[in-house]
């Protein structure tokens, strides 16, 4: 096999794939790479679906978060409502089916904000943003498994709670910073 010489592109070349776990949610896996300057390594990458986050904000310009208990830290986390594509789903249908599941509310107007990866040094999730407007009630059935509190907030308290540490997820955070800078965010 010939190396790439060190004036290559910087990306890596995958020599080999082992798929350590398969689980409901992720996979794990175990490259093995070339890199730009000829040496070889592994990478451990998390295999995850694209995702939504949802910014919503109702008729009064209040935010409107959800807290969840998140095993995996050991606390209850506030976040916007967020979710994984279903297969073949289109990230905007993904994005109003959360936001019914979550909160009880659909949106009649769901405006794209661009989207950010996760975690791009080990896990595959990119998350598609959406400003949620105009919502309306229309609910629909959680998770089995998600035992969700809505809750709604206006922006100052939000942004106090972002630099306080009261919410520490950092999609949710991404996603405000997102939603803050759109031409479309309705507060001044």
């Amino acid at each position: 096999m010939n190396k790439p010489d060190s004036q290559s592109t910087g990306s890596e070349i995958k020599i080999s794939s082992e798929t350590i776990f398969s689980g409901q949610i992720i996979q794990v896996k175990i490259d093995h790479v070339v890199l730009p300057n000829g040496n070889e390594t592994t990478r451990e990458i998390v295999a995850h679906v694209p995702a939504v986050v949802i910014v919503p904000i109702d008729l009064q310009g209040n935010l409107i978060l959800v807290s969840q208990y998140r095993y995996a830290v050991g606390m209850k986390m506030l976040e916007f409502p967020a979710g994984g594509l279903d297969e073949g789903e289109m990230p905007k249908a993904c994005a109003q089916r959360e936001l019914r599941e979550e909160t009880g509310l659909a949106s009649a107007n769901l405006l794209s904000l661009g989207g950010f990866w996760s975690a791009p040094g080990f896990l595959t999730e990119y998350l598609h943003v959406f400003l949620a407007l105009d919502l309306y009630d229309s609910k629909l059935e959680p998770d089995a498994d998600e035992l969700i509190t809505t809750l709604k907030f206006p922006l100052d308290d939000i942004k106090s709670m972002v630099a306080n540490g009261e919410i520490q997820d950092s999609k949710s955070i991404a996603a405000l910073y997102l939603a803050i800078n759109s031409k479309d965010f309705p507060i001044s």
